[in-house]
């Protein structure tokens, strides 16, 4: 089922509510009474710096102080633009702690997909330390925005929706988040479907030889396949129903069982094999010049794995006790996955002793291996590591994001479900029969989208706003709100985005056959798509945020809320 595509996989890629712990706001809006205004000025003295190094970690920083909760509720949001999932998150509710936050990502790591990150590197012809180097390298980078990005979620309690709509507006927010939510539907579509592939693994052989297991062409899979994947996709909305508790509960406990797992299953493979000689004899079977032509996509591509999540990361920070829970936590995530592709590269060069073929699919090596035991344990851990993967990665975001659509309409549960039906609508065996669409239309396409977004809300977070937001306005359709901007929509933010994308489009058209050809630069620009439009979409926002201001200081009678 699992078609060698996976091999390049680079992945998806999230949440508790209450009020404010926070200062509820720095920026005032030249309404608010006097007095009101005396008493934000003395709780801003009281605000960490950005990390708080200063502030215990087991206690809740000043920011997070229950007279902010206590103005969440007095000037009464807009209940079309709050519900229990979207307001800021409570003491109570901020139960994260670093070795929580560490858990998250080993259960994000450890999967089907990262498994082949460094192997598909080695298979295009990198020695074994390139493929794992580039990988580390990739996430050395996505740390970064990661951490800068889950800053806020932890100081304001925010999810990404609402802190979407400080540069976007209350109305335009709607834009990056459901992009986000897209993506995520995708992916969800995606590590289901290699769920279901571990039950097929367990079916007998006769069900597997039956007609039954026969391609059907309107399907594009055979039935018993999708039955397998149906079953997987049920199983998950068991979790997603508990909500963000049960998600933290299950990758808490389940990253020990998954880090034991993967151990045993690389002592088996040195033993086996008499040790990792043969993948350290793996050298580099391509010239210097076809290295760096493989290295920039590639580097890009292993971001694109992470940069769902980097975006989203607030929908899991606003619960971190402290900023240096949220950081710490998020640290390990090169070291992760540089750990388990390493794993995955050891094991996969370790087949070819053993069993005298490659067998790069792990789901497979486990069906070889044979033994009841085994595959029990086979089943039960890649179904694990699937799960604890899928669920964070993929659920939260776009069940956020359509919360923030309607909350009337939504709540977390509701959106999950939704999810959940977006991801069979995406047929995701179609996409991963063919590794090249999977990596270079798939995961550098979407890095496209989401890197604009990224820049746009870095800019506006760290240079236009300095890292001071009003929670009062961030829940208001008031046109005097500090981000009501034009209607309800920054215009700057969405040329920004929309100038972002647009270079890359020629690359991706070529990439799925619309385009025959395209000048070269094009080509760079695509296998570049996730720097190229994070700076491009980024620096044109500072720009127009500044010649904003500039008018406005101009011309001081200019209304607050134009774009």
């Amino acid at each position: 089922m699992l078609s060698k595509s996976l091999m390049f996989n680079l992945h998806p890629h999230h949440v508790i509510f209450t009020k404010p712990k926070h200062i509820l706001s720095l920026t005032t809006s030249s309404k608010i009474p006097t007095n009101t205004t005396k008493i934000l000025i003395s709780q801003k003295k009281l605000v960490h710096t950005f990390f708080n190094k200063k502030c215990n970690k087991n206690i809740i920083p000043p920011m997070a102080s229950s007279s902010s909760i206590n103005q969440f509720d007095e000037f009464h949001p807009d209940p079309t633009l709050t519900n229990d999932d979207l307001k800021p998150t409570s003491i109570d509710q901020r139960n994260f702690s670093g070795w929580e936050m560490s858990s998250l990502w080993i259960g994000l790591v450890v999967g089907v997909p990262s498994y082949y990150l460094a192997g598909s590197l080695v298979d295009l012809g990198m020695s074994w330390w390139q493929g794992i180097a580039i990988v580390v390298l990739a996430n050395l980078i996505t740390l970064v925005p990661l951490v800068l990005i889950g800053q806020p979620g932890t100081k304001f309690g925010i999810s990404f929706p609402v802190l979407a709509r400080s540069s976007f507006g209350i109305r335009g927010a709607h834009i990056p988040t459901l992009l986000r939510a897209l993506v995520g539907c995708g992916w969800y579509g995606i590590e289901t479907w290699i769920g279901g592939e571990a039950i097929f693994l367990l079916l007998p052989k006769v069900v597997k030889d039956s007609y039954l297991s026969q391609s059907i062409s309107w399907l594009g899979t055979s039935p018993i396949e999708f039955g397998c994947f149906i079953t997987f996709w049920i199983a998950q909305l068991a979790i997603v129903w508990k909500g963000i508790d049960g998600i933290r509960e299950l990758e808490k406990y389940s990253a020990p069982i998954l880090i034991s797992l993967t151990s045993c299953l690389l002592v088996w493979a040195y033993v086996k094999a008499g040790g990792f000689g043969h993948m350290l004899d793996l050298s580099s079977r391509i010239t210097k010049s076809e290295f760096w032509s493989l290295f920039f996509p590639s580097l890009t591509a292993n971001i694109g794995f992470w940069a769902t999540l980097a975006l989203n990361i607030p929908d899991f920070t606003r619960y971190a006790k402290s900023q240096n829970d949220q950081i710490i936590g998020q640290a390990g995530l090169p070291v992760f996955m540089g750990l388990f592709t390493f794993v995955g590269v050891a094991v996969t060069s370790s087949t070819k002793v053993i069993f005298g073929h490659v067998i790069s699919n792990p789901i497979t090596l486990l069906g070889e291996i044979g033994g009841l035991l085994t595959m029990v344990l086979a089943i039960f851990g890649i179904s694990l590591a699937t799960i604890t993967t899928n669920i964070a990665a993929n659920v939260v975001a776009p069940a956020n994001a359509l919360v923030n659509l309607s909350p009337s309409r939504f709540s977390f549960r509701r959106g999950a479900v939704l999810t959940a039906l977006l991801g069979v609508v995406c047929q995701p065996w179609r996409l991963l029969k063919s590794s090249e669409s999977f990596v270079y239309t798939w995961l550098v396409g979407y890095s496209a989208l989401l890197g604009p977004i990224m820049g746009i809300i870095l800019v506006d977070y760290y240079l236009i706003q300095k890292m001071n937001l009003s929670i009062k306005d961030l829940y208001t359709l008031s046109s005097n709100g500090a981000y009501y901007y034009s209607s309800g929509y920054n215009l700057s933010a969405i040329l920004a985005l929309v100038i972002g994308i647009l270079p890359v489009i020629p690359g991706f058209l070529q990439n799925v056959g619309i385009l025959d050809s395209i000048p070269n630069l094009f080509s760079i620009i695509y296998n570049n798509a996730w720097f190229f439009s994070l700076f491009l979409a980024g620096g044109l926002y500072w720009i127009l945020s500044i010649l904003k201001k500039n008018q406005k200081e101009i011309d001081p009678l200019l209304p607050n809320n134009t774009s």
